[in-house]
């Protein structure tokens, strides 16, 4: 007879953490079953380490801007990218510790194995055999997508899976794919010293959808290494390593290739077919965002498994839904935050609410502020970026934004969390604003956006409410 649990997970990710917590919060009957390593793909390999290499690659990078504050001696700095590496390697063996940890603190609720559904509520756990459950979570991630021709150029093909493992970095690099994680590895690489060329079949990079941003984007990207967009990169042996072609027919001998067209949710073998639902021609069932259940059944899918929303804390959010859900009696719909999607490269790219594309063809109102003459960023030599703010035509509540800024992930938290408020931008614009600070920059796009509103003469400053005392009021 097959074991009975209440509550099986299938991945330790970052959403089989988060619904591990939850679940554990109600119940002791559970299983979190893993293939692999136990260590979530953020602190791993994703997220975590290449943050490492940025901030180094951006502290030598630094010191092309020392002769503007008088700082000589610049031209004697060097970097020892194998010490970079092992930098890296480091600080991932510290952000993993928790997570490889779980193994041993649960015992035998922790299960190395593979796992695969046999239906709604079955599983096939590999050396075990059968266990059923009265919930199941799917929270079994991504891996990167590497086309099956390039298998034959071996270890010359790197992804964020391989790539932190090296000791030192091949000097020549093609980075294939410029979104995210190619923009931000791209870049890095190109301040550590390392020849780098980025390639993409789209014209844009960082995946910005607003055109003006887009072009101040390209541009600071385009300071450090040379783009190839808008074809498809064709990769080719040659006698000392590998030849890229882009689709302008540049070419680039590189000594490797860091594949960084995107990840593909883990899903292969899983048995999504036994579930009894009609799945799409990705192979993916119906999955509900707000509940994170499959259908009607007692599945729920977390995570990049599910393609949604495949940022980290977005993960954490739809794990914490699907371990309150698994235990539920009827599953409960949960409102999603503001969504946020920051690429931390120079300048910082980020999407905030609603962006240009999924606001093409509304009547909105954009307010923007170029910094190119802020003060403030003049001061700290950073006089760059573009911000642009989207606005209700009728009313002027906040819908989004789009900006390429330094330091932008601390802007896009701001408008975050008036957008999420519900905030107008005459509401913004009563929030206190210090001087002098790069936000700033934030009020002007906001001023924009009010001129066009039809009380443009508006005080920023907001009016006192009424004391109850008719003499003063």
């Amino acid at each position: 007879m097959a074991q009975h649990t209440r509550v099986i997970i299938i991945g330790s990710g970052s959403a089989g953490i988060s619904a591990l917590r939850e679940v554990r919060r109600g119940i002791e009957d559970f299983r979190i079953i893993n293939a692999g390593d136990w260590g979530t793909t953020c602190a791993a390999r994703g997220c975590m380490p290449s943050k490492v290499m940025i901030e180094a690659a951006n502290a030598f990078h630094r010191r092309h801007d020392f002769a503007q504050f008088g700082i000589t001696g610049a031209e004697g700095l060097a970097i020892d990218i194998p010490s970079v590496m092992a930098r890296i390697r480091r600080m991932r063996d510290n952000f993993v510790r928790s997570p490889r940890s779980i193994p041993e603190e649960l015992g035998e609720k922790a299960i190395s194995a593979r796992a695969r559904l046999l239906g709604p509520n079955r599983v096939e756990i590999e050396g075990m055999g059968e266990m059923t459950a009265d919930a199941i979570i799917l929270a079994t991630g991504s891996s990167p997508v590497v086309p099956k021709p390039w298998d034959r150029f071996g270890n010359r093909i790197l992804t964020t899976d391989s790539l932190f493992e090296l000791p030192d970095l091949p000097r020549r690099i093609a980075v294939i794919g410029m979104g995210a994680i190619g923009v931000e590895l791209a870049q890095a690489m190109a301040r550590l010293g390392i020849e780098v060329e980025g390639f993409d079949a789209l014209e844009t990079v960082a995946g910005v959808s607003d055109p003006e941003v887009a072009k101040v984007m390209r541009a600071r990207v385009e300071a450090d290494l040379p783009l190839h967009l808008g074809a498809n990169a064709e990769i080719t042996e040659t006698e000392t390593g590998l030849r890229v072609t882009g689709g302008d027919g540049a070419a680039f001998e590189a000594d490797a290739v860091l594949a960084a067209m995107g990840r593909r949710q883990n899903i292969a073998g899983l048995g999504l077919e036994t579930l009894g639902v009609e799945l799409d021609e990705r192979g993916m069932p119906p999955v509900d965002p707000a509940t994170t259940q499959i259908g009607d059944l007692p599945v729920f899918m977390a995570g990049d498994a599910n393609g949604i929303r495949p940022i980290l804390h977005e993960a954490a959010d739809e794990g914490h839904i699907a371990g309150r859900n698994a235990l539920a009696e009827t599953p409960r719909a949960y409102c999603r935050r503001t969504s946020l999607g920051i690429v931390f490269s120079s300048p910082n790219a980020a999407r905030i609410g609603q962006g240009f594309k999924d606001l093409e063809g509304q009547e909105i109102l954009i307010g923007s502020f170029d910094f190119s003459h802020q003060p403030r960023a003049r001061m700290a030599e950073k006089a760059h970026g573009l911000v642009r703010i989207y606005a209700e035509r009728r009313g002027g509540k906040l819908l989004g934004a789009e900006l390429a800024l330094p330091e932008g992930e601390h802007f896009a938290h701001l408008l975050g969390l008036a957008i999420q408020s519900g905030l107008t931008a005459h509401q913004m614009l009563a929030m206190p604003f210090y001087h002098p600070v790069t936000e700033e920059g934030v009020r002007g796009a906001l001023r924009e956006i009010a001129r066009q509103l039809p009380d443009a003469n508006r005080s920023d400053l907001a009016d006192c409410p009424e004391t109850g005392h008719p003499a003063l009021d």
